[in-house]
């Protein structure tokens, strides 16, 4: 066995999302975001499609973001309280940095369109990595502005495009916790023909 397989699994197994709240600057520079990024393509990909690119969201953008979908928010569910909005207002304004893996997912002949968004959740899940081997915090967020269509708008997506994610990176401002994970023994059966 290869000396690096034992480093690989660990980094998988010490894989912490980070919450939002607690990602501050600094965030990565272009060439460590851009080294993050080659990782992040390295997905399984059906058909060579490149069913998913990536769109920045950082300095007074992610504010601006904020106020859009706080006011957005307020249409969407009027009886919000002043915290649900607040909330929205500051979704994107911790980390220095969200990266919105968006899903292109237009009409295929041969690939379904469920496996290319498997793709896109595979980028979302190796950005996560990447930004963790270069000591970042991140996680990977959806939420309500994730699938609503004025949203989509204000971010410029194509009508056959959608968010699979949004990576918030940036330095934790604490160690996350481990939490309780799932046994695979007990997810783990064998099939055999009857």
């Amino acid at each position: 066995m290869s000396p690096a397989v034992p480093a690989l699994l660990n980094a998988l197994d010490s894989r912490r999302s980070v919450p939002a709240k607690q990602l501050t600057e600094p965030g990565p520079d272009e060439s460590t975001l851009q080294r993050m990024l080659r990782s992040a393509v390295r997905v399984p990909d059906h058909g060579k499609r490149v069913p998913f690119r990536f769109l920045l969201i950082q300095g007074d953008a992610r504010h601006e973001l904020g106020e859009r979908v706080a006011r957005r928010g307020q249409e969407r569910f009027p009886d919000a309280g002043a915290a649900a909005v607040e909330k929205d207002r500051s979704r994107f304004s911790h980390a220095p940095l969200v990266v919105a893996v968006i899903a292109k997912l237009g009409p295929d002949e041969k690939i379904p369109e469920f496996e290319r968004t498997l793709t896109a959740g595979c980028v979302c899940f190796a950005l996560l990595q990447a930004a963790q081997a270069y000591g970042y915090g991140a996680v990977w967020l959806t939420g309500w502005p994730a699938y609503d269509e004025q949203v989509a708008r204000w971010l410029e997506l194509e009508a056959d495009e959608s968010i699979a994610g949004f990576i918030h990176i940036g330095t934790a401002r604490l160690d996350a916790p481990e939490r309780e994970r799932p046994d695979p023994a007990g997810l783990t059966r064998t099939w055999s023909p009857r």
